[in-house]
């Protein structure tokens, strides 16, 4: 998560559907969020979250298709990994 502690505000005008608007008085009016800002800034964090996932992600898959075929086997990658997952759980565990 983003968390900006030295922000100063600014104040911006959106414009939204009469949809969008009854959407976003919906999710304040069950007690979700206090108000407009408050409900887009969320929107904004989570995009940000979401988007420095998919980043994340991108890497990970352009590293995998720069390194090349692999010489092994499916079967192989498969145990590979199952095993590194297995691993992973208990040192979660422990």
């Amino acid at each position: 998560m983003i968390i900006d502690l030295d922000m100063g505000t600014v104040c911006k005008t959106i414009t939204v559907t009469e949809k969008y608007d009854d959407w976003i008085k919906e999710q304040i009016s069950k007690g979700d969020f206090t108000n407009e800002s408050e409900y887009i800034r969320s929107l904004i964090r989570r995009e940000q979250h979401n988007n420095s996932q998919f980043l994340n992600l991108k890497s990970k898959i352009d590293k995998g298709l720069e390194s090349g075929l692999s010489s092994k086997t499916v079967e192989e990658i498969w145990d590979a990994g199952k095993k590194r997952f297995e691993e992973n759980q208990k040192r979660k565990n422990a």
